[in-house]
């Protein structure tokens, strides 16, 4: 499964939020809602997620293996400090 496109939908500059993406995964299946947040001066990647009955939050989408994780995190946060640098989402 390659990564064919990744889309920043949405920017924030004042939360631990950074942004909202899109990930296309072959030309034929995305996944939205995944988020880049800063925190403790790190960043990183959130998975879409939903909120149950009893106010745990779960995830809708995610990677089943920390090797395809470690690769969607560098992707995704490869184009957002791209973009970034390049004013394209500010």
């Amino acid at each position: 499964m390659q990564i064919s496109e990744i889309k920043i939908r949405k920017t924030f500059n004042e939360n631990v939020l950074k942004a909202v993406v899109s990930v296309t995964f072959d030309g034929c299946f995305t996944v939205h809602d995944i988020k880049i947040v800063c925190a403790n001066s790190r960043y990183f990647t959130a998975m879409p997620n939903k909120k149950s009955k009893d106010g745990r939050l779960s995830d809708i989408a995610h990677p089943i293996n920390r090797e395809f994780r470690e690769k969607l995190e560098s992707e995704i946060l490869r184009v957002y400090f791209s973009a970034v640098s390049n004013s394209e989402c500010l």
